[in-house]
């Protein structure tokens, strides 16, 4: 999973990009502001979602364009594209190949994880977030989890609408609704779990040193049975008629994470604690994929060396190196990837502009 050329057209602050690439390290270095994470973003849309920042497709436009984007790369044979166009700019469409397809249909090719200075919230804020990043991490592994995703929310949503109408709702539409909810929510649910148990498996309870262990606990075994989770929605229609919102379901699910040596909630470690169980997690999940679909997904890792001593910076640098695949990192001082392999390639950005150093 190696991008050998990613080309970049009228995306964030770059109206034209060209970048030359290749296996290992990928270090961009730059002040802040300079469009070192809009790369980033870029590589992450060719990813299921909306990529590392969450953004609005109507964001990403160049501001001096029509309000249109192309993110294209190369990996091997094949040629992978995402964008808008003048005509529908928030409308992003994906082709593989040069042939359309569904944006979801983008995890059967390139698995892609991420960390980000915004991940640091993750363990304090809203359960949402949690649930957010955890389907990221299924659909590396399990391309089908994204799709099922979106056609659980599409028939959430429906109902919510149905119950929501001032008259009776339709009492066999509403079934076939809660049918496809229970079908779809129970695949996801069970999706879920098997990943928790996947990376508990992959993670040690002690601390090696480097980076703190993290256990997870998705508290949803209910939702896994299909026949469960069409009775407990079944059950709840009346309630959720009052509340103008279905309560039940994988979309309530919330993902805990713990300090496996502390046996502590993430929530209450340090920030540096968390941190490092976030390290613990994408690290575990990339041999994970390595291991199941047999090559090494592409990390990007957003101004991470700064936040680490030179020690845990070197170390950290030394794994990846072992591990192998393509790492994609940042950071405001060059001098932060003094401990990166040689071969790296060293690009300086520069108000839009992007050199090799």
């Amino acid at each position: 999973m190696t991008i050998s050329r990613l080309t970049l057209q009228n995306f964030r602050n770059y109206p034209q990009l060209r970048l030359e690439t290749a296996p290992g390290f990928i270090v961009l270095s730059g002040d802040n502001g300079a469009g070192k994470t809009n790369i980033l973003e870029a590589v992450s849309l060719l990813s299921p979602g909306r990529g590392l920042r969450r953004a609005l497709i109507k964001d990403m436009a160049y501001e001096q364009s029509s309000g249109d984007f192309a993110v294209a790369a190369e990996l091997g044979d094949v040629q992978l594209g995402t964008g808008t166009s003048a005509e529908y700019p928030e409308r992003r469409k994906t082709r593989v190949n040069g042939a359309a397809v569904p944006t979801n249909d983008l995890a059967q090719w390139l698995s892609i994880l991420w960390l980000t200075p915004a991940m640091d919230r993750l363990f304090m804020e809203g359960a949402s977030g949690r649930r957010n990043f955890l389907d990221r991490l299924v659909t590396a592994l399990e391309p089908e989890h994204a799709r099922n995703c979106t056609r659980y929310d599409a028939a959430r949503r429906e109902r919510n609408r149905l119950l929501a109408d001032e008259y009776m709702p339709d009492s066999e539409w509403l079934d076939a609704l809660d049918g496809q909810l229970a079908g779809f929510g129970s695949a996801v649910a069970e999706a879920r779990f098997r990943i928790t148990e996947a990376l508990n498996s992959a993670l040690t309870v002690t601390d090696d040193g480097l980076f703190a262990a993290a256990r997870l606990h998705l508290d949803d075994k209910q939702l896994r049975s299909e026949m469960a989770l069409l009775e407990a929605l079944k059950a709840s229609r009346q309630a959720d008629r009052g509340a103008g919102r279905t309560l039940t379901g994988p979309h309530r699910a919330d993902l805990t994470v713990f300090h496996g040596a502390k046996a502590q909630a993430a929530e209450k470690c340090s920030t540096g604690e968390q941190k490092a169980l976030l390290f613990s997690i994408i690290l575990a999940h990339a041999d994970l994929i390595a291991e199941q679909r047999g090559t090494r997904p592409m990390l990007l890792l957003d101004e991470v060396a700064a936040h680490l001593d030179p020690g845990r910076r070197a170390a950290l640098f030394n794994q990846l190196e072992d591990k192998g695949g393509q790492v994609w990192l940042t950071g405001t001082e060059p001098g932060l990837f003094d401990d990166i392999p040689e071969n790296a390639l060293h690009f300086q950005v520069a108000g839009g502009n992007v050199t090799r150093r």
